[in-house]
């Protein structure tokens, strides 16, 4: 099958995605459930990686600027520009997309294997409403929060790499944050963050939606999605730079 014909599916597949739910008592049931597995299981590694990535970004900022002639609260400015403008928002999203992606589809491809998405067919469910409408949901509105902690995150663990290894002050540091702040950054890494997470739910879901075989073409899936994820979000994060900040 050739990419048009899976870039026709997949916008077909929307189509029936965004249909109003049918019982409304079971989708927020399900809405629940995705967001324990999609949203709070998601926090503590997009947290963990945020933290040292700012100690890194920091140190390895202190080291290129390690002249008298440069002031050291360029230290902090370019830490936070780094993180809330890209390592936030968009390497935050790739890690994302390994984790839940891989996720969304393999369970939703053992669904299609088992037979049991026919089962809701046969029930006259709208399986693909009931499926992935909740992680749509769950990824757009809650992944926001976790990349504005990322971002705090971030810029806290470049103060402590300063505060462990002595390149920086932290007066120097702070000084730096509050430097030029823009909130349109900020809303800039929101926007981002948004659309990746939409392609975080939807292309997995689509790779996991339309498997055929059985086990092992289920895993093979899922290692598609997460590859396809990851190059869809980094081809729309050049336009969406180019748009937002070009």
């Amino acid at each position: 099958m050739n990419y048009l014909e899976h870039i026709g599916k997949y916008f077909i597949m929307l189509g029936q995605v965004f249909k109003r739910p049918q019982k409304g008592k079971i989708f927020r049931d399900s809405l629940a459930r995705e967001l324990d597995d999609l949203g709070n299981k998601s926090l503590g590694i997009a947290a963990f990686i945020a933290f040292f990535v700012g100690g890194v970004v920091a140190i390895q900022t202190a080291l290129n600027v390690d002249s008298p002639w440069i002031p050291k609260y360029l230290i902090g400015f370019a830490t936070k520009r780094s993180i809330i403008l890209e390592f936030a928002p968009t390497f935050i999203s790739i890690i994302l997309a390994g984790k839940v992606g891989s996720f969304i589809t393999s369970s939703i491809g053992t669904m299609r294997v088992t037979e049991q998405i026919d089962a809701l067919e046969v029930m006259g469910i709208n399986s693909l409403n009931y499926l992935i409408l909740p992680k749509v949901i769950t990824t757009v509105f809650f992944y926001p929060f976790i990349i504005s902690i990322a971002i705090f995150l971030g810029i806290f663990g470049g103060w402590i790499a300063g505060e462990l290894t002595g390149l920086f002050s932290a007066t120097d540091y702070i000084d730096g944050i509050q430097l030029e702040f823009k909130p349109f950054f900020y809303s800039y890494a929101i926007i981002k963050t948004m659309v990746f997470a939409f392609v975080i739910a939807t292309v997995p879901a689509y790779h996991g939606y339309y498997v055929k075989g059985g086990s092992l073409e289920v895993g093979r899936s899922s290692t598609r999605a997460v590859v396809w994820t990851s190059v869809v979000i980094i081809v729309l994060n050049y336009f969406l730079t180019q748009m937002l900040l070009g």
